[in-house]
């Protein structure tokens, strides 16, 4: 078959693969989007729920008016608790959105971000080849060649691969993981909002939940429902949580027994915290964003929210090195690119683990955890770090500012 010919090929139209088509678009670079799903394809459950106003930000510097419209339809709760054993030690409301501004996020599920992003993109020109699954990567100094499962050759001058976890660009460019992966099982479930609501929009975090023997629980609303985490103990078989009628069993046990009649769905997750060893091929033709590159747990909404600034600073990067005028110049924009991001993911990576000694305390930790819900809320100090700890440090690196060329 004739090999197909454009300057830019971005694999993958997921959020953060739509980002990367609407940041070459207002870079006013032509693209093209291979999707080895067919056009109109449905993917189950909310995935991603939670955007960051900086990931908004980005957003709507590529596309004016996106982040409105996500947080339009999109829900806000501004009320955080979080409970020891049954005990309320921290809640705090925050104040509501001054009008005509932004709330800080938005929560909506992903399937509905893709939607709005794949409106915005195809209104913008990008074009898209569906049905393309990809087989086979080659790169080198002429450019990158890329073969599908139908038989299809791809050539292009750059790749920006944002095809996700199981990323078949980064086994083909030969990026390894490094990192490692917690033994534990979380049990994650979505419930669609009863017609009446029986609950208030909270976010709300139970330590050791007494009504489910002591397991961690996570309950976050988001537009439509709401996503509950159940947190396995040690010597948990997560079969035995995430069956339809056990899911329902306990689900009854932490929010009104209703919404366990409304399970969308269930899955189980361990967390990651995996970054791929360099996020570019050798010949810097190839560069690697989102899950793709990196693959954190969902407690601290880290994915989404960095691989849409990776797909911004990819679609820079490549703008740079098409206009280089000499190999080198290019190839230190994409070395630039790979630099910047690796480095972010790695402070991601380690907010993540920091996360986990704290969702997976050993006994000192548990001790000083037990501690400060004696003292909370009075003692306010206690009352924050148990609030903020279970999610890792907030604030990012220096690099994880999106490079400008």
């Amino acid at each position: 078959m004739p090999t197909e010919h454009r300057e830019t090929l971005i694999v993958g139209a997921g959020p953060v693969g739509l980002t990367a088509a609407l940041a070459m678009r207002a870079l006013g670079r032509d693209v093209t989007v291979l999707e080895a799903g067919a056009e109109g394809r449905g993917r189950p459950g909310s995935r991603a729920i939670f955007t960051h106003t900086n990931t908004l930000d980005v957003l709507d510097r590529l596309s004016p008016g996106l982040a409105d419209e996500l947080s339009e339809h999109g829900d806000y709760w501004n009320t955080q608790r979080t409970f020891h054993r049954g005990k309320e030690v921290y809640a705090k409301t925050y104040p509501d959105p001054a009008p005509g501004t932004r709330p800080h996020f938005t929560s909506l599920p992903q399937v509905h971000i893709e939607k709005y992003l794949l409106e915005r993109a195809i209104a913008s020109g990008v074009q898209f080849e569906w049905s393309q699954e990809v087989t086979g990567v080659e790169s080198g100094d002429a450019g990158v060649t890329i073969t599908t499962h139908g038989g299809t050759t791809w050539h292009a001058e750059y790749v920006i691969g944002a095809d996700g976890a199981r990323s078949v660009v980064r086994k083909q460019i030969g990026a390894r993981m490094e990192g490692d992966k917690d033994d534990g099982w979380y049990v994650v479930v979505d419930v669609a909002e009863l017609e009446k609501p029986a609950l208030t929009t909270e976010r709300i975090f139970h330590y050791e939940h007494p009504a489910v023997g002591g397991r961690n629980i996570l309950i976050v609303p988001f537009a439509g429902g709401w996503r509950v985490d159940l947190q396995c103990l040690p010597e948990d078989d997560p079969e035995q949580f995430s069956g339809e009628q056990s899911v329902k069993a306990w689900l009854a046990k932490v929010m009104p027994p209703a919404y366990a009649e409304r399970i969308t769905w269930v899955s189980t997750y361990q967390f990651m915290q995996l970054v791929a060893h360099d996020f570019a091929d050798p010949a810097r033709r190839v560069l690697l964003v989102g899950e793709a590159a990196h693959l954190f747990a969902p407690f601290g909404a880290r994915g989404l929210n960095s691989g849409v600034p990776d797909a911004e600073s990819a679609a820079l990067a490549v703008n740079t090195a098409l206009c280089a005028t000499n190999p080198a110049l290019a190839a230190s924009a994409v070395e630039s690119f790979s630099r910047a991001r690796r480095a972010a993911a790695l402070f991601n990576r380690g907010a993540a683990a920091e996360a986990l000694t704290h969702l997976r305390p050993d006994d000192a930790t548990a001790t000083r955890i037990a501690a400060a819900a004696e003292r909370a809320p009075e003692d306010t100090e206690a009352s924050a770090w148990l609030e903020k700890a279970p999610y890792g440090p907030r604030g990012v690196p220096t690099a994880e500012t999106v490079y400008r060329y």
